[in-house]
This record gives C-alpha cells, sequence and structure tokens, in this order.
C-alpha cells in the first residue's frame, strides 16, 4: 500500500512537516506493511513559503526589517535566481507570532516589515514577488507595505501620516509618486487562505480583528478605517476593492496590494499544489491522508485539506482526515471529500493542553489508522 501523507499546519501547535513526521511515525509503530510518502502542504497561511522553499530547493535570504511594532528584527525570504522569483512570508515580519499576548494591537501595528522585505528583494532584482499573507497582526490595508517601498499617505493639509489605522483615520490623499521604479517591472501575486471581502461582519476587521486583539469597539473603528480607505482607493486609483473575494485576507492586505500595486490574488492550495507538482506524487497513492487543526464546512472554502482531498477524490482514492476539531454531526458536503475524519484528541483536556501535545496525539492516531488497515487487510483476506 502506497501512502501518501499531506497534512497542513495545525495552526499555532504544529508545522505542516512536523505533522507529516508525527503521522508517519505512528504508522510504522502500527507494523502496518506499507510505503509511506509525506508531502506537508500549505495554503498561503503561515508556515507556506517555508514549505515551498524546501520543495523547489530555493536560495535563502536574510533581511534586516521591522516586526508589526517597529522593533527591529531578521527575517528570511526564499528567492529563486532562475525566475527572478522571491517567495515571501508575511508572518515572518508582521505576523502574530512576533508578538507577546499583551502587545497585540491592530490599532498600531503595521505591515512596514513586509515592505521592508519585499524592497530588499526588488534591490536583488526580483520581477515576480509570491507573498502569503496568512498569520499577520495587522489591519492596515496594505499601507505599511506601500509606505516601506516609497508611498506617501497624506491628511487633509497634505502632511504625511505614520500608516497604523489609527493614524490613518484621518487619511485624505494617497501619493505613489514616489514608489521604487523597480515595480513597474515586478508582479505580484497573494497567496490566500480565506475568501472574506474587506468590508462588513465577515470582513476583516470583525472576522480577523478579534484574534489580533482588536476590540468590539476597535473592530468598528479598524472596518470604518477600511471602508474609508476603500473609498481613497475608489476615487483615485480607479480600484473597487469591496467586493473582492479574499479581500479581506491579512487585514485588507489582499485588497491593499490588488488596488495599489495591482497585485493578482490566488487561493493558496492551488497555487502550492501546482508549482510542487503534488499531482504527480497523488497519482503513486493507494490512500491519502491529510489533516489540520480543524475540519469543517470552512474547510471547503479552499482550506489545504480540501485542496488536496478534493484532487484525490478525483482519482477516486479514499481519504483519511485528521484534525484537533472535527464536527459532531455529519455532513453530506464534508463526506464527499473526507472518506474518514478523526479527532486527534485522546483525552478531556482544554483547547490549550490540546494544543501542547499535538505531535504526540498525531503519532497516536497515525498508530489507530495503521491498525485499523491491518485489520480491514485480514478481514478482506478471510
Amino acid at each position: 500500500m502506497q501512502i501518501l501523507i499531506a497534512p497542513n499546519a495545525f495552526k499555532n501547535s504544529l508545522a505542516a512537516d512536523q505533522a507529516a513526521i508525527a503521522l508517519a511515525e505512528g504508522l510504522k509503530e502500527s507494523g502496518l506493511i506499507c510505503s509511506l510518502s509525506c508531502f506537508p502542504i500549505g495554503d498561503g497561511g503561515d508556515g507556506t513559503m517555508k514549505l515551498l522553499i524546501k520543495h523547489l530547493c530555493l536560495n535563502t535570504v536574510e533581511v534586516n526589517t521591522i516586526d508589526p511594532l517597529g522593533r527591529p528584527i531578521k527575517a528570511n525570504y526564499g528567492y529563486d535566481q532562475k525566475t527572478a522569483t522571491a517567495y515571501i512570508e508575511m508572518a515572518d515580519a508582521s505576523g502574530i507570532r512576533l508578538l507577546a499576548d499583551n502587545e497585540l494591537n491592530p490599532m498600531k501595528a503595521t505591515s512596514q516589515g513586509t515592505g521592508l522585505m519585499i524592497k530588499d528583494a526588488l534591490v536583488k532584482g526580483a520581477r515576480y514577488i509570491v507573498l502569503g499573507v496568512g498569520g499577520s497582526a495587522t489591519v492596515d490595508g496594505a499601507c505599511g507595505i506601500l509606505s516601506a517601498m516609497g508611498a506617501k499617505f497624506l491628511d487633509k493639509k497634505g502632511e504625511e501620516l505614520k500608516v497604523s489605522p489609527l493614524e490613518l483615520l484621518k487619511l485624505d490623499r494617497i501619493d505613489l509618486s514616489g514608489l521604487d521604479k523597480r515595480i513597474e517591472y515586478c508582479r505580484f501575486t497573494v497567496l490566500t487562505d480565506v475568501k472574506n471581502k474587506l468590508l462588513g461582519s465577515k470582513g476583516a476587521a470583525f472576522v480577523f480583528g478579534p484574534q489580533k486583539g482588536a476590540s468590539v469597539e476597535q473592530q468598528e473603528i479598524l472596518d470604518d478605517f477600511l471602508e474609508h480607505l476603500n473609498y481613497i482607493w475608489t476615487t483615485q486609483l480607479k480600484k473597487d476593492a469591496g467586493r473582492l473575494i479574499g479581500g479581506g485576507a491579512a487585514g485588507g492586505v489582499a485588497a491593499g496590494l490588488w488596488a495599489m500595486l495591482d497585485a493578482e490574488l490566488l487561493n493558496g492550495i492551488d497555487y502550492f499544489l501546482k508549482v510542487t507538482d503534488f499531482d504527480r506524487k497523488l497519482t503513486k497513492a493507494d490512500l491519502l491522508i491529510t489533516g489540520e487543526g480543524a475540519i469543517d464546512l470552512q474547510t471547503l472554502d479552499g482550506k489545504g485539506p480540501f485542496g488536496v482531498a478534493y484532487r484525490a477524490k478525483a482519482l477516486g482514492l479514499p481519504v483519511i482526515g485528521v484534525a484537533g476539531n472535527v464536527p459532531l454531526q455529519t455532513s453530506e458536503q464534508i463526506d464527499a471529500y473526507f472518506d474518514i475524519l478523526i479527532p486527534t484528541g485522546h483525552g478531556a483536556v482544554s483547547l490549550e493542553e490540546l494544543k501542547k501535545c499535538t505531535a504526540e496525539n498525531l503519532e497516536r492516531t497515525g498508530k489507530l489508522i495503521g491498525k485499523f488497515l491491518q485489520f480491514a487487510s485480514k478481514k478482506t483476506v478471510k
């Protein structure tokens, strides 16, 4: 039996490659006679670019940049010299994981650090920027990114504003005349793992604001800010991002780069699987095992496990999904892509405790799968 193990990251607990290793170790411990292949996946969320660097054997570039609060840090990105393509992870400079819980504040956090990484890539000759935007700590509509590359955000008096949402509430005009000229010769692609639009109850401020530290009052202010920002884009740049699918990703970074740099937005898992030639690997498999922190109806909106399960089902392959959280009730929509869903938790513990033992639980789950497959094989022989 050829088993392909292709999990996404288990958010805030285990990276995709570590999840794949844990599942593989469990399957080996079960004594199942099989051939195992690990193919960790990323869908634009935090960790996607690190996986692409490995899968595509890219050069790693270290750069001096700043975190969401402006403190100096170092970050890495992948670079393909042959295609002049830079693969940049927004979370490496502007991510939630860079801040302590008591530091989260999207009213002051900015994406400038990501802009500095992009600028470094432009200096090195990049003609194509691929940006993974998952895990950001910001809700600034990409204004921080643009400011690092020369854009100015002005109030009614023509005075330059700092690029935090708190200051940008006074925004009257965007001056793009000082943008790095190399941008004219560079294409931008934003990889997203969500379909949320920029504004409203399902937009960037209300859906993603809370996890970035925004209070209920601040969520209202941030939504107003993004609505005003989109008004500026619409009137000045003739780009209305309000209806853009996925525009709310990373606190409106996706919408902002589309409006101000004409970036294209792509489903992250589709892009990832295409450039890593996943389908070729899948055609050799008899069974696919995938998973992430939660598998539910939202997974079907383009998350990593759905992307691989969809392709496996097109080939008639069985799919096992493992997750820390699975629905209590069955769903025909989910069942169409996942033959079996297995929760990884093996005890009544809190979510925080569950996250701490994700690797152990995945290994135990892998062993359980292997035992079941052996049992099924013996019954079939009889």
